[in-house]
């Protein structure tokens, strides 16, 4: 299917956002009056540029208020019109788009409506050009398609139809199936926008909140199912109001965009048709984007930190006292293998690499994580259909070659096949310490439950649609943390059977840890890594031994838990003594215990999960945070 984006979804100039759009295959775009207006040279100039960039111009919209109107009204409106077609024709845009009237003093009579539109349809057939009906959400009197729809079918003329948009559907929790019924040569052109669930007016959600398919909450696969389903063959476009987006530099936004449509298009395949119970991607109406499957993961193979010397020295003590063992070095690269159980860290002091690069950038952090698949090359082969960039570093004699993307923090992320000797056979590359110590704090049994990510505002969106349409994570929960100094928002990601799991950590408040962490390092990065254990009381003893330094837990939690819970007063009196959280449900239970974080930077977390307890823990959250805020006041 031909993709297409319209300009008011990118930031800039409309150059930037022609360019951008092209730069991301871009088919053509929807050019928005307002950009246009704002652009020194001519439409035909800007015919010009999309054209010299390989880009159609697909549509110009908005053409608002035409409709419903008194006799004297609707003459001037036609008039106004017929400067737009002439706008049109400059541009070599073939269709216009008229929303539905949302003045209040706008008439709903289907007959006056469809008798106007008639006489719009027919000035604009004598230009060659055509008009597309889209019903607003919030319009007083025709605010569904299938209103819409009674107005077009009623005008009867050929250069009429109608323009759908996922927004103003399901905003509304209108039903989207009936469009399969509909005549898919009257379905002039379809705008896509998915958004999350708010508490809002419809036009506030349509301005603010639109974002890509795949970042949001709406049923975007049923709505888009339903179009196929009536025979359009036209183009996949996102139009999207977004704050966010308008901020943030065009061209990452637009390769993001172009994500979402392919994800979007490869969720259509398996969707099967109402009419025929054949699924898209078989029918061949249209042609469908076709990649690899999502990767089946096993977990996290390593951890990858970016350090130089005097960091890895102190990174390599802060390991230590938490049980981490020297494992190995590598054979040709100053890069050190350290692991606990199955949790398996590097740390890369390579000059002139990319690790040396985001630690310049960053400070000391995780510059990569390594998962493990069944197929690597094959998750490979999907990230790159997605818009990925392939990485490539440097490769030693008889080394493995294993294969990386860039992840939207700049950060990498490597495909490790469990083939090659299981979720650890990467240690291939390594000289192997000739006595590694055994595990003797975390137990033989520890693997990392889950990562968390700290993100700076308005990044979550593009990394739930990484995670959704790379990995094939799916979004599980939204959760608000209150930290002592603000709300912190968590979005989890995880796979279908939980082998690997994430959760997305953003707030807009400059002090609590999230915005710290930030800020002080810029950007994104992995703030905690979460590791299972089977016996975290065991585990607690161990590193206290081991002079590990553990996050103070404050008393009072522990008389609260008292009261909240009927807790044996030796399990309580242990929880105490070793500053751990416990949570429990109708499923089972959760207890928790967290290093103090390393330079400020990230910290590990141990769980042990009892029963089927599958939370992360929300009901510590807030205890959590303060006992972090108040171990960073102690420490400065």
């Amino acid at each position: 299917m031909r993709r297409c984006i319209a300009t008011v979804s990118l930031s800039g100039m409309l150059r930037e956002k022609l360019q951008a759009a092209a730069a991301a295959r871009f088919d053509g775009v929807e050019i928005f009056e307002n950009d246009l207006l704002q652009v020194p040279g001519t439409p035909r100039e800007v015919r010009r540029i999309a054209e010299d960039l390989g880009l159609t111009i697909d549509l110009f919209q908005p053409f608002r208020d035409f409709d419903g109107v008194s006799p004297t009204q609707l003459l001037r409106n036609l008039e106004r019109a017929e400067r737009k077609f002439d706008v049109m024709q400059e541009l070599g845009a073939p269709l216009i788009l008229v929303c539905t009237n949302a003045q209040p003093s706008a008439s709903g009579d289907i007959d006056l409506l469809a008798e106007q539109m008639h006489q719009l349809a027919e000035r604009a057939a004598l230009r060659g050009l055509r008009v597309g009906y889209e019903a607003l959400a919030w319009a007083p009197k025709i605010s569904r398609f299938g209103q819409a729809w009674q107005v077009v079918q009623k005008a009867n003329h050929p250069h009429l139809g109608l323009v759908l948009d996922s927004f103003h559907t399901l905003a509304l929790r209108d039903d989207p199936l009936p469009i399969a019924d509909l005549p898919g040569e009257k379905i002039f052109f379809l705008q896509l926008a998915d958004a999350p669930w708010i508490d809002t007016d419809v036009l506030s959600h349509s301005r603010h909140y639109r974002c890509f398919p795949g970042q949001g909450e709406f049923e975007m696969a049923r709505f888009t199912a339903a179009v196929l389903d009536a025979g359009y063959t036209g183009p996949l476009s996102l139009e999207i109001f977004n704050d966010e987006f308008r901020a943030a530099p065009a061209r990452p936004t637009a390769a993001d965009a172009m994500r979402s449509l392919l994800w979007l298009e490869e969720q259509m395949r398996s969707v099967p048709s109402l009419k025929t119970g054949v699924p898209h991607g078989e029918s061949r109406r249209v042609q469908l984007f076709d990649p690899p499957s999502p990767p089946q993961l096993q977990g996290w193979s390593f951890i990858e930190f970016a350090v130089d010397a005097s960091h890895a020295e102190r990174l390599s003590a802060f390991l230590r006292t938490i049980g981490f063992k020297h494992i190995g070095r590598h054979r040709s690269k100053a890069v050190d293998l350290y692991g606990q159980g199955e949790v398996r860290v590097v740390l890369n002091l390579e000059e002139d690499s990319f690790a040396r690069a985001y630690f310049e950038a960053h400070g000391v952090s995780a510059c990569a994580t390594a998962l493990a698949t069944t197929d690597a090359l094959a998750a490979l082969g999907r990230a790159e259909a997605l818009g990925c960039t392939r990485m490539a570093g440097r490769v030693g004699q008889n080394e493995l070659n294993i294969p990386a993307v860039r992840a939207p923090d700049g950060s990498l992320l490597y495909f490790f096949d469990v083939h090659s000797g299981g979720e650890h056979g990467f240690e291939a590359d390594f000289v192997l310490d000739e006595q590694p110590a055994a595990d003797t704090a975390f137990g033989g049994q520890a693997r990392i439950d889950h990562v968390v990510q700290v993100l700076p505002a308005g990044q979550v969106e593009p990394w739930t649609l990484f995670y959704r349409a790379v990995l094939g994570l799916q979004p599980t929960s939204s959760m608000v943390m209150n930290d002592p100094y603000g709300i912190i928002k968590s979005r989890v990601m995880e796979s279908r059977d939980r082998a690997v799991r994430y959760a997305l950590n953003v707030s807009e408040r400059a002090s609590t840890s999230t915005a710290r962490t930030v800020s002080q390092f810029g950007g994104a990065g992995v703030q905690q890594i979460a590791v299972a254990v089977p016996d975290l009381v065991a585990t607690a003893r161990r590193l206290k031994a081991l002079g590990a330094s553990l996050l103070p837990v404050p008393g009072n939690y522990y008389d609260d838990l008292e009261a909240k819970y009927d807790i044996a007063p030796a399990l309580l009196a242990t929880l105490r003594e070793f500053g751990i959280f416990y949570d429990r449900t109708a499923d089972g239970e959760l207890l928790q215990l967290y290093t103090t974080p390393f330079e400020d930077r990230f910290f590990f977390g141990l769980i042990e999960r009892r029963g089927n307890y599958q939370d992360y823990g929300v009901a510590n959250a807030p205890f959590h945070l303060a006992a972090l805020a108040q171990f960073r006041e102690h420490a400065q």
